[in-house]
């Protein structure tokens, strides 16, 4: 590998709930890059057990005897607080631990190599972001630092800050954070260019593992994607189906053998899985069944699941689908007969119901499923990537993305009174001012809390943080006046300058959620933790590679003893072997020296024989 780096081209990566997916513009075109067991996409999953971490399918594959160790749903916690109400109720459905951590951040506590250790989901994340940043190097056989990485297009300031942080820790330079629907919308556009004619209006309904967003864009000759409106939820997928679908599998066991299931996790690992495979499986089918053997106190269970029963289950998420869809189209003041194509993007998005209610919606439209649902964002992604890179293809040069912040931004004043300086769906970069007054005689200073949102009283909205403003001249209430600018640039993240209007004093602070966020030492902590981790994954490798190499030695000795006559030589090649065997039992965790001396010592004691 060419570990210079200067010439590796920037990467585009799709961070999913569940999979995520990582793309690059090589040979005029882009290409999706698969992970090292030839999967195009990668489980957003991470795995700790006493003798290694995977990550990946890897991870995945072993969730149901590792519940408690394995972790999944990362970006559900990301940018959150441990008291969410969402965060609650996701704590009661995971079968590992999330404890409360310094200024309320969510710690997810798992057992590595015989000790305990607290994750932030910065960090998860991050793993996983190394593991496509890995992918990515095996493939252009280059060190890979810039990447262009997607959110949701509802993710609030925090939660983009945040997926920065764990870019970071993860080893890379995140040259810019964009949406995903709008890097679907990219995708389309580069991939339907020339027959995009004159200015066109799509719907991107992007229905993910765990979270949903609707844009509306238009998509010009030129290149250029003007995002109207966004609508989302960051806390609705295909995990909350399977959430339903295991809720209902638990309540029949119950119901059939009087048996409480809820407290095993192993048995909820278990039941989890097979929900998802069978929602899979009702995608292109009306029946399955669902069957596990030994799943609770040594009972089977089986049952038919049919797509019916699957849609009854999920109604109400999927109503929300559409209401979304309502509200996109009435913040844009846009007609659904004035929509173009509306293209579908994410897992989810297979679900029949989900389609015919989306064609419904806009009137037996036929559906846009030219792109790949799975892949559309990180092709996005990684022709964003590759522009910012500076490439000169025609087709990457003229694309312009103007984007949209998709929550109000303000800050509280009297009477705990949420005031907007950026409304949502305000075309971004941008940059608003409002000027304030003092609300007390004498006034020598205030407390600036900026808030993020859409409700009218300033605690029922997401606090991003708060700074005090000194050195107000003192006079009497509402005399002194300042003026708060809010600035939002190009990744969505949010900037706030304070100017006194009769001193021209100022005070500016990128808002960074300070009593959340991580710190510069914690991400550089958390860089060093992400560099050993590798290191212990390849010491591990290597004496697993060892341990293989012992095993096999001994397997060939054995099969040479079969073939040999009785005398001096088979007599000691048969105690180095036993000798050999029985150390390997009674050493469950050798050291890679000590491997290497034993096959040496084995090869050494037999080697006449070879």
């Amino acid at each position: 590998m060419d570990r210079r780096g200067n010439d590796a081209p920037a990467i585009g990566i799709d961070l999913g709930t569940t999979y995520s997916c990582v793309a690059v513009w090589k040979h005029d075109h882009i290409q999706i890059i698969p992970n090292d067991q030839g999967n195009r996409t990668t489980p957003s999953c991470v795995a700790f057990s006493d003798a290694e971490r995977l990550i990946g399918d890897g991870a995945k594959n072993q969730v149901a005897m590792n519940p408690a160790n394995t972790i999944f749903d990362a970006k559900r916690l990301i940018g959150r607080r441990f008291s969410d109400s969402k965060v609650q109720d996701d704590i009661k459905l995971w079968p590992f631990r999330v404890i409360q951590g310094p200024a309320d951040t969510p710690k997810i506590v798992v057992s590595y190599k015989g000790e305990e250790k607290e994750l932030s989901a910065e960090e998860v994340s991050s793993m996983i972001l190394g593991k496509m940043k890995e992918t990515a190097e095996a493939y252009l056989g280059k060190v890979v630092k810039d990447a262009v990485i997607t959110v949701p297009a509802y993710f609030n300031d925090s939660q983009r800050q945040a997926t920065k942080d764990a870019g970071a820790i993860a080893g890379l330079n995140v040259i810019r954070i964009i949406n995903e629907p709008t890097a679907a919308a990219i995708a389309y556009g580069l991939d339907n260019k020339s027959d995009i004619t004159c200015k066109i209006t799509v719907l991107v309904f992007d229905l993910g593992g765990g979270t949903f967003d609707v844009s509306l864009l238009t998509i010009a000759k030129g290149g250029t994607i003007e995002v109207k409106a966004v609508a989302g939820d960051t806390h609705l997928g295909g995990e909350d189906f399977d959430s339903r679908m295991v809720d209902h599998c638990a309540w029949e066991f119950k119901r059939r053998w009087n048996k409480d299931l809820t407290g095993n996790k192993r048995a909820l690992g278990r039941l989890r899985c097979a929900c998802e495979k069978a929602k899979r499986i009702l995608s292109c089918s009306i029946q399955t069944s669902i069957e596990i053997d030994g799943l609770h106190e040594g009972i089977d269970f089986s049952m038919k699941f049919s797509r019916a029963k699957f849609e009854e289950l999920n109604m109400s998420y999927f109503d929300k689908c559409i209401a979304t869809v309502n509200a996109c189209l009435s913040d844009a003041k846009m007609k659904k007969s004035c929509v173009n194509e509306v293209i579908l993007v994410g897992g989810s998005t297979r679900i029949p119901k989900v389609q015919c209610m989306l064609q419904e919606c806009f009137e037996r439209k036929e559906l846009c499923k030219s792109v790949n649902p799975d892949e559309a964002v990180a092709y996005g992604a990684a022709v964003m990537a590759s522009k910012l890179s500076g490439n000169n293809d025609k087709r990457v040069r003229d694309l312009i993305l103007l984007d949209v912040t998709p929550l109000s931004l303000g800050q509280e004043t009297k009477g705990e009174k949420l005031t907007v300086v950026i409304p949502r769906n305000t075309p971004v970069p941008t940059k608003k001012s409002k000027e304030f007054h003092t609300c007390h005689d004498n006034q020598s200073h205030t407390t600036i809390s900026v808030y993020q949102g859409e409700r009218a009283r300033s605690k029922d909205n997401h606090l991003l943080g708060e700074y005090t403003l000194s050195g107000l001249p003192p006079a009497p209430k509402g005399i002194t006046k300042f003026r708060n600018s809010f600035e939002i640039d190009n990744n969505g993240i949010l900037t706030v300058t304070s100017e006194i209007l009769s001193t021209r004093k100022r005070k500016k602070v990128t808002i960074t959620n300070e009593n959340g966020r991580l710190s510069k030492e914690e991400i550089e902590r958390m860089i060093e933790d992400a560099d050993k981790y590798k290191q212990e994954d390849q010491e591990y490798m290597k004496k697993a590679a060892a341990a293989n190499a012992l095993d096999d030695c001994i397997y060939d000795i054995k099969n040479m003893i079969k073939s040999m006559e009785h005398g001096e030589r088979l007599k000691k090649m048969k105690k180095a072997v036993d000798y050999t065997t029985d150390w390997l039992d009674h050493n469950q965790a050798p050291s890679l020296d000590e491997l290497q001396h034993m096959k040496e010592h084995l090869k050494a004691v037999c080697m006449p024989t070879f």
